[in-house]
C-alpha cells in the first residue's frame, strides 16, 4: 500500500518506505490551521494508522514555523467556529470531535514524531503535545498564548500539559501566556532533544527509522497500553498487558526476534 495524495495544498504528504511525513503547508501564515488542513490531517493520520507498512509518522511545518494556531482571519471571515448567517453562534446540534485531528492523533497506535521547526502556538502547541516525541530545532518555540486571545487550549492542552510538566509549570505557562524557547522547553521536558535547525529532519527521520526497525506490534501495543494506563489502575493495566503478551508470543515476529537474538543479527520484522 501507499498513502494517497493530499486533497489540499495545505498539507503535504510523503511516504519514505515505512515512514509517513506530513507537512503543514501554509508557510506565508506560519502554517495557521485552515479547515482544509484540519480535515486532511485527520484523514491522513487515519489512513497511515491503518496501513500496516507505515510504522512511524513525522509531523512538521513548512517554512519558518511549525504552526501558529487556528487561522483567526478565517474564523473572522466565517470559517472555523464562526457565527452562522443569522449572527448566532448557538450550536444547531451537539458537537462531535471524534474525527478532529486532536482526537485522531490521541487514539492512533502508530508512533508520531513532531519535528518542531519553529513556533508552535495555541492549536499548534496542542498538536505538538499530542505527538509521542518532540525533536526541536534550536529556533523552535512553544507559545502558550491562548489567554492573550480570550480562548483556551481547547485541543487537549489543558489535559496534556499538566501531565507532561506538572500542574504548577503548566499553570505558569498558560496563566502568564508565556512563550518559551527550545532550551527552556528541553529543561521542562516538553521536548526530547534540541538540534541545529539544519539537522532537524535528518534527526527526526533517523529516530523514525529506529522505531520502524522494531516489531510494529510491540511498539503499537506499548503506545496503546501507555495511553490506556493513564486512566487505569495498576492491576487493570497489568491484566491488559498479559492479554496482549499472550497473543504476541504466538506471532511470527516473536519467533523472528528470538531467532535473531540467538543468531546475533538484526531482526527482520514483518508485523505478523
Amino acid at each position: 500500500m501507499a498513502l494517497s495524495e493530499s486533497s489540499t495544498d495545505d498539507l503535504l504528504v510523503e511516504q519514505r518506505g515505512r515512514i509517513a511525513i506530513f507537512t503543514l503547508n501554509r508557510p506565508d501564515r506560519l502554517n495557521a490551521i485552515s479547515r482544509d488542513m484540519l480535515n486532511e490531517l485527520s484523514a491522513k493520520m487515519v489512513e497511515a494508522n491503518r496501513d500496516p507498512e507505515i510504522r512511524c509518522i513525522v509531523l512538521t511545518g513548512a517554512g519558518k514555523g511549525f504552526c501558529s494556531g487556528l487561522d483567526l482571519v478565517e474564523v473572522n471571515q466565517g470559517g472555523i467556529g464562526s457565527k452562522d448567517s443569522k449572527g448566532s453562534n448557538r450550536p444547531k446540534q451537539l458537537f462531535d470531535l471524534r474525527d478532529a485531528p486532536v482526537n485522531v492523533m490521541w487514539n492512533i497506535d502508530t508512533p508520531v514524531i513532531c519535528a518542531l521547526n519553529g513556533v508552535a502556538a495555541g492549536y499548534g502547541m496542542d498538536l505538538s503535545l499530542l505527538c509521542d516525541m518532540r525533536i526541536a530545532a534550536e529556533s523552535a518555540k512553544m507559545a502558550a498564548i491562548t489567554a492573550k486571545r480570550n480562548v483556551v487550549p481547547e485541543s487537549g492542552g489543558t489535559w496534556l500539559l499538566p501531565r507532561l510538566i506538572g500542574w504548577a509549570k503548566a499553570a505558569e505557562l498558560y496563566y502568564r501566556a508565556r512563550t518559551i524557547d527550545a532550551a527552556e522547553s528541553l529543561e521542562l521536558g516538553l521536548v526530547n532533544t534540541v538540534v541545529p535547525d539544519a539537522e532537524l529532519m535528518d534527526t527526526a527521520l533517523q529516530w523514525a527509522e529506529e522505531i520502524a526497525d522494531n516489531a510494529p506490534m510491540a511498539v503499537q501495543t506499548t503506545k496503546r497500553m501507555m495511553r490506556m494506563g493513564l486512566e487505569e489502575s495498576y492491576d487493570t493495566a497489568v491484566d491488559h498487558l498479559m492479554v496482549h503478551l499472550g497473543l504476541m508470543f504466538q506471532s511470527e515476529d516473536f519467533q523472528e526476534g528470538v531467532k535473531a537474538f540467538l543468531e546475533r543479527r538484526k531482526p527482520d520484522f514483518t508485523g505478523r
